[in-house]
């Protein structure tokens, strides 16, 4: 893989934050490089940055870069050697009823209400538990690359909200949000399916996870879409199945 260096970003400039409480493990400092100036950061060059472990919250392009930790990995998915286990399966069949709609980013209040009610449901533990609208506004409808906003609807009633970036080797994975009073729903599975379908219609190779940390019960459902690779000392590579599988 190409060095940051190598890439036609001659204006672009990357610095550290001041560190900050870690959202994932306990106890522990966290620290990002961040990409300026966003309105450079085309969708090519985005696309680039994501393959070098970048990712983003609104129009801030960032990755970790802790003084003593290395715990977060970028991931993605293979969509052509992936293969659902028994448990997938199960949820792909069962949801198909849902039905999706591409929509542009647009400020939907109906949206808005499912975020904060997912927000309040699932992360009253810090980090994410801003509901504010403002909050919300720019963590999810501001963007300078290509996104795609997916709405899922069982009948009339929205069921869960997706936020798509569109790469030129796959599909970034922003955050999703749904109606967390189905705790048992498996609406996250069938999101993360549907979107590795949505890769192979486009013939777009990967799909793109975020970070996953081995150790962090939040993230462990990144490990069940096997095979996954990870972003490690700047090489994509296979993770071991008895490193990152979580049992169905």
């Amino acid at each position: 893989m190409t060095s940051l260096r190598d890439l036609p970003l001659s204006a672009l400039q990357f610095y550290l934050t001041a560190t900050y409480p870690c959202s994932y493990l306990d106890n522990r400092d966290a620290r990002s490089q961040v990409a300026t100036p966003s309105f450079l950061i085309s969708p090519k060059v985005y696309s680039e940055l994501v393959r070098h472990g970048f990712r983003r919250s609104g129009t801030f392009t960032y990755r970790p870069r802790c003084d003593s930790c290395a715990a977060c990995i970028p991931v993605r998915i293979d969509v052509n050697a992936f293969r659902p286990n028994r448990t997938q399966r199960r949820t792909w069949n069962r949801l198909q009823s849902l039905q999706a709609s591409l929509k542009p980013l647009n400020d939907n209040p109906e949206y808005f209400e499912l975020y904060k009610h997912y927000q309040k449901t699932r992360h009253l533990d810090g980090g994410m538990s801003n509901d504010s609208h403002d909050q919300y506004e720019k963590f999810l409808l501001q963007s300078h690359v290509d996104t795609l906003l997916v709405e899922f609807r069982e009948g009339d009633t929205l069921r869960m909200v997706s936020i798509i970036d569109v790469l030129d080797d796959g599909l970034s994975s922003v955050y999703t949000f749904f109606d967390p009073d189905q705790p048992q729903s498996g609406y996250g599975t069938y999101n993360i399916l549907w979107q590795i379908e949505l890769c192979r219609q486009l013939q777009l190779p990967y799909l793109y996870l975020g970070f996953w940390i081995k150790d962090s019960r939040k993230m462990v459902y990144k490990s069940n879409f096997q095979p996954l690779h990870g972003l490690i000392d700047d090489t994509w590579q296979l993770l071991s199945p008895s490193a990152s599988a979580h049992s169905e």
